[in-house]
């Protein structure tokens, strides 16, 4: 293993281990300032009652939604490829991102909802 195989795991490791050091230690820092000026340190929590959707929902309606988006994908991708003569390099990838990013956004407004109605 050469040295610039060893080095980009390791940098890769430290840059998130870094970046979540950083947050911990800045969130740290601002609620001990926020304490020392007097502020009460119920502001850290939420006193309301948040009525939220269960995760367990949110995934099973953004994974079945993905799933048709790229299943809708791919169909339109072999209509667009047979009858209209589009390349297949391009039908193919283009349509199933287009269709799975609309599933997956579809998927956003719908938990939306599902967090105004709970």
């Amino acid at each position: 293993m050469s040295f610039i195989e060893t080095l980009i795991p390791l940098s890769l490791f430290g840059s998130i281990f870094g970046i979540i050091y950083l947050f911990v230690a800045a969130r740290n820092k601002e609620r001990m300032a926020l304490i020392e000026k007097g502020a009460d340190a119920s502001i850290f929590y939420s006193n309301k009652e948040k009525r939220v959707t269960p995760l367990w929902k949110v995934f099973i309606l953004n994974l079945s939604l993905l799933l048709m988006g790229v299943g809708i994908g791919i169909f339109i991708a072999g209509f667009l490829h047979l009858s209209i003569g589009v390349d297949e390099d391009i039908a193919y990838p283009g349509t199933i991102f287009l269709m799975a990013g609309a599933g997956l956004f579809t998927g956003f407004n719908m938990t939306k909802n599902l967090d105004k109605q709970s």
